[in-house]
């Protein structure tokens, strides 16, 4: 229980300054397009995620999540309460729109632009992992607000 609360807190402590790192990155990184393979390959590991999330078929959407991650959360069942907690927006998106992949920082990004259940609109930075045996995987997503484009 503790444990819960901790981590909720760590989360909702740790958003906002993710969102600004992203920002900082974003303002000061070159991006550098992937190559069509890739995009596509990153387009079709987080379409099968989102449409895992719809179906609510966790073990399904937690298969697609990297190693890491998995690690970190550990269960299907944890990683669905982290989803529907801070990341409703892309677990149940009214619009999911792929922008063009790049480079963040140094990771292969995917940015999507969602409009959430609640009408908000944000843009989703989906960090790949390449996996040895050369598929992609998702290792992390900052959700930043874009307050100008709300519904």
């Amino acid at each position: 229980m503790i444990r819960s609360v901790l981590r909720q807190l760590l989360l909702r402590l740790l958003r906002p300054i993710a969102a600004a790192l992203v920002a900082l990155g974003l303002l000061s990184t070159p991006s550098s397009a992937q190559t069509a393979d890739e995009a596509a390959a990153f387009r079709g590991v987080i379409s099968a995620q989102v449409d895992a999330f719809r179906a609510d078929a966790w073990d399904k959407a937690f298969s697609y999540a990297s190693p890491d991650i998995r690690t970190m959360f550990g269960t299907a069942e944890r990683f669905r309460s982290m989803v529907t907690g801070a990341y409703e927006a892309v677990a149940r998106p009214r619009v999911f729109e792929f922008e063009d992949a790049t480079i963040l920082d140094g990771r292969p990004t995917q940015p999507v632009f969602v409009i959430g259940p609640d009408g908000v609109a944000r843009r989703a930075f989906y960090f790949m992992e390449r996996q040895p045996d050369g598929s992609w995987k998702i290792d992390g997503v900052v959700l930043e607000t874009l307050s100008d484009r709300t519904t």
